[in-house]
């Protein structure tokens, strides 16, 4: 690892260690279940639900989102398996995981990262809930540090994945590129 990554890692985890050992909020249940707003079933739910109700573009929304996170999903197995960075539980010695995560590794965020492709979704197709989206997509975030699962900046390379495959998929999805 170079010098810039362990300094960025250090900040990284001294950030975590001050939120979850110095501060230890009482918020584990509000946050699991902003958590688990980010999971996937309920972007599917709320895609088929806007077809099912034949709100105008609801077709498009759901074949441009399934563009956009068949790209996430592959950049995000492909970054989560090449740079195998280890979760706070076993990266820092005086910290004890409370649950255990579906995988091993901790960068990017895919929580995050699909929540942001949901946001930026929301944002071409029904703009007035877009504040909502992104807000959302902020908290999903923030909550995968609090819960321990995240490093701050797993969170950041999250929205950055999910916001570029969006950007990308919509490109693809609507025929400008390719």
């Amino acid at each position: 690892m170079n010098a810039f990554l362990q300094r960025v890692h250090q900040i990284d985890t001294l950030a975590f260690v001050w939120l979850h050992v110095t501060k230890q909020f009482p918020y584990r249940r509000t946050v699991r279940w902003i958590s688990r707003c980010g999971d996937g079933p309920l972007y599917t739910l709320i895609a088929l639900g806007l077809v099912a109700f034949e709100v105008p573009n609801s077709q498009a929304f759901l074949y441009m989102g399934l563009a956009c996170y068949a790209l996430d999903v592959s950049l995000y197995l492909l970054l989560k398996n090449a740079i195998k960075r280890n979760r706070p539980a076993a990266a820092i010695d005086i910290y004890e995981g409370w649950f255990t995560p579906s995988d091993q590794f901790s960068f990017p965020s895919g929580h995050t990262a699909a929540a942001f492709v949901f946001a930026f979704l929301v944002l071409n197709f029904y703009p007035l809930f877009a504040i909502p989206a992104y807000v959302m997509a902020s908290l999903i975030g923030v909550s995968r540090v609090l819960l321990g699962v995240h490093f701050p900046t797993d969170i950041l390379a999250g929205a950055a994945l999910g916001t570029g495959c969006a950007i990308l998929g919509s490109l693809l999805y609507t025929g400008v590129i390719g």
